[in-house]
């Protein structure tokens, strides 16, 4: 994938909503390998995410806190593939 096409990509997410966050929903989480996917409830995007690269806040903040279905609030940052969500908030 060319860096235009990851511009364009992270360009196509909106700007975050008040807060800062940007909205989603826990669509997988892998409890195993410490990972799982985010779905932008904007765009319908989906972004990845893995610990340790991820800081989840919330009043658990780990990942076994995650729950498919569970509305967030997140953050996202660039890595060599592409976007990759940096932050989840549980509200």
């Amino acid at each position: 994938m060319s860096d235009d096409r990851l511009d364009r990509d992270e360009s196509a997410e909106p700007a975050p909503l008040a807060g800062g966050w940007y909205r989603g929903e826990i669509v997988r989480v892998y409890y195993g390998s410490q990972s799982g996917v985010v779905r932008s409830t904007a765009t319908g995007r989906e972004y990845r995410f893995r610990v340790p690269f991820v800081d989840i806040r919330g009043p658990l903040p780990r990942i076994d806190a995650l729950r498919e279905g569970m509305q967030v609030g997140f953050d996202l940052g660039r890595t060599g593939g592409g976007p990759q969500v940096t932050v989840i908030k549980i509200d």
